[in-house]
């Protein structure tokens, strides 16, 4: 499943999406758009008045200004009403508490009181969310990506730019360290490579 909600680099992550499903052979997709995420804005994400700021920069808060507010529901609440229509039973994400950038919505606690409204608020109370990643540090993520034959070449995480990945934003610089612990390039191109703590 892929949602645009009015994201910067909306367009390259569709991209990115039809890519690895098309590599991956994956043919049953869902992708859609939904306007609530940049209609409400606060984010640096989809409010285009506010900056993204390159890697460290807090603009006085603790949460990032890159935060969507409770973007993850609205993600989860989609996946959850497909898992019914599709009859499924697992609903996987990639949220990653270590090594992120400190959003609320990708604690564990989060994705476990997300799975009591799941049961106590569909039909038959058997979906999950499953989120084999959240303990990881992305070091770990890659080498386990590399293992698994994850298309890293197709993917993407940078918060500003559609043409080439930035190399400065809190994204980018967390992919960038991650593969360098993992002791492998990066195969995206950046525009710059800045990678200091």
């Amino acid at each position: 499943m892929h949602i645009s909600y009015g994201q910067r680099t909306e367009a390259r992550e569709r991209r990115a999406f039809d890519l690895i499903c098309d590599r991956l052979h994956i043919t049953r997709r869902m992708a859609f758009r939904t306007p609530v995420l940049r209609a409400i804005g606060g984010s640096a994400l989809t409010d285009a008045s506010i900056a993204v700021p390159e890697s460290g920069e807090q603009n006085g808060s603790e949460i990032p200004i890159t935060y969507v507010p409770f973007r993850n529901a609205h993600f989860l609440s989609a996946a959850v009403s497909w898992a019914e229509v599709l009859d499924a039973e697992r609903i996987y994400i990639g949220a990653v508490e270590q090594d992120s950038s400190g959003y609320p919505d990708c604690r564990p606690e989060y994705y476990r009181t997300f799975n009591e409204v799941i049961r106590t608020g569909t039909r038959e109370g058997r979906i999950q969310i499953v989120t084999p990643l959240i303990g990881m540090r992305k070091a770990e993520i890659v080498r386990l990506g590399l293992e698994l034959g994850v298309p890293f070449d197709l993917t993407w995480s940078c918060y500003s730019r559609e043409d080439q990945a930035c190399g400065e934003c809190d994204s980018c610089r967390l992919r960038l360290r991650a593969f360098e612990a993992a002791g492998v390039p990066d195969p995206i191109q950046y525009a710059a490579r800045v990678i200091a703590s």
